[in-house]
């Protein structure tokens, strides 16, 4: 894939999986080779209610998912899937988030 192909996603909310840094959820601002930067990030430790990431980006998660607070912006390296998710599984995350 090129990264002219991965740029019609900027301004999405997407599922980006890393090599080496987990699952990451939010707006996707910029991409550069491996390297994205995501505004409104939460990292997803784990889910219930979907096997792969790619039902997680369309039908969203169930109780027992464990989601992280979102930081205004993370930049991650070595990403190896961007995946589109749609606003109803985007809120089924949201409602999930791991709060204090």
């Amino acid at each position: 894939m090129t990264d002219n192909l991965q740029s019609a996603l900027i301004g999405q909310k997407v599922i980006v999986r890393t090599y080496s840094a987990s699952v990451h959820i939010g707006t996707l601002t910029a991409k550069a080779g491996k390297e994205v930067r995501l505004s409104d990030a939460h990292r997803a430790w784990y889910w219930k209610g979907a096997f792969t990431l790619s039902e997680v980006a369309t039908k969203g998660v169930s109780t027992g998912s464990k989601i992280g607070v979102a930081v205004p912006t993370i930049e991650l390296t070595e990403a190896i899937e961007i995946i589109p998710i749609n606003d109803a599984a985007f809120a089924t995350l949201e409602a999930h988030v791991e709060r204090a």
